[in-house]
C-alpha cells in the first residue's frame, strides 16, 4: 500500500498496535518504529514479540497510551509513516482520533487508515448488536445465542449449495487469518464502540488538512473497512483542482 520495496530510513508509527505484528514487519523492512496502544494486554504482547525478535530501543519503541491523548499526542515526533487499521472507529471519537492522527505526519509523510465502512441503517443496527453484546453477561449470551448459529448456518449452507467440505472451511480459515472462524466472529460481535465513515467524508476531512488520496481500496459495500492512503503536501500545490487547506 506504501508503494515502497522496503522503509529504510523511514520513521514509522503504529497507532492501536494491538499485538505488534505490523511493527514487527516495519523494522524488518528498515524502518524506526513506535508502537502505541491503549490497551495494556496489547502492550504485554508487543514488548513479547519486540523481545523475541531482539529489537532495540533504537530500533523499536513501545508505549501505552490513546491516540484521544492530547499529552501523548504533544510529546510524539512527526513521521515519514503514520499506520493505523481497523482502530480509530473504536475509540468512540472518530473524528478527533482522526484529527490527532493526521497530526503525526510530517509534510511529505505517508497516511494509511482503515475505517469501517457506513452502510447506513445497516451500520446503526450492528452498533446496536455490539452495544447490547458490551452491556453485559445477560447481553452477551443473548447476542451468541441469536448470531453464532446464524453465521454457522449461512456459511454450511453455503458450503452445500457449492458442493464443498463445510469442516475445511474453518480449518483454511485458521491459517489464513491466525484465529478461529468463531474467535472472528467474536471480534466482530463485541467491537464497541463502533463508528463508520463514508469514503467521501475521510476524502474530505483529509484533504482538508493538507492531504492528497494516493490509494483506496473500498470495502466494497460491506461492512468490513476501506483503506486509504494519504500523502500529506510538502507545501500546498498550485495545480488545477487543489487548493491550499483552509485551517
Amino acid at each position: 500500500m506504501f508503494e515502497r520495496p522496503d522503509l529504510r530510513g523511514l520513521t514509522f508509527v503504529d497507532i492501536g498496535s494491538g499485538s505488534g505484528l505490523f511493527p514487527l514487519a516495519a523494522p524488518r523492512l528498515g524502518a524506526r518504529v513506535q508502537s502505541i496502544d491503549f490497551d495494556p494486554d496489547s502492550v504485554r504482547c508487543t514488548q513479547r514479540l519486540k523481545e523475541e525478535a531482539g529489537a532495540d530501543d533504537e530500533e523499536w519503541s513501545i508505549q501505552e497510551g490513546s491516540i484521544l491523548d492530547a499529552d501523548l499526542l504533544a510529546r510524539l515526533p512527526r513521521f515519514d509513516l503514520v499506520y493505523s487499521w481497523g482502530v480509530l472507529h473504536h475509540t468512540g471519537d472518530l473524528w478527533r482520533a482522526m484529527q490527532n492522527t493526521v497530526a503525526l505526519v510530517r509534510p511529505g509523510g505517508k497516511l494509511f487508515i482503515a475505517i469501517y465502512n457506513d452502510q447506513g441503517k445497516q451500520s446503526d443496527r450492528w452498533r446496536r448488536v455490539k452495544k447490547l453484546y458490551c452491556s453485559g453477561v445477560v447481553g452477551r449470551i443473548l447476542v451468541l445465542s441469536l448470531f453464532i448459529p446464524g453465521f454457522a448456518l449461512r456459511l454450511l449452507l453455503l458450503d452445500l449449495v457449492k458442493l464443498r467440505n463445510p469442516v475445511a472451511r474453518y480449518r483454511a480459515y485458521r491459517r489464513k487469518r491466525g484465529m478461529s472462524l468463531y474467535h472472528d466472529w467474536i471480534d466482530w460481535l463485541g467491537g464497541y464502540p463502533f463508528e463508520v465513515a463514508r469514503p467521501e467524508d475521510v476524502l474530505d476531512f483529509c484533504r482538508q488538512r493538507g492531504f492528497t488520496l494516493e490509494r483506496l481500496k473500498t470495502a466494497g459495500g460491506t461492512p468490513g473497512n476501506n483503506q486509504f492512503v494519504f500523502r500529506r503536501w510538502s507545501q500546498p500545490p498550485s495545480g488545477p483542482g487543489e487548493k491550499a487547506p483552509s485551517d
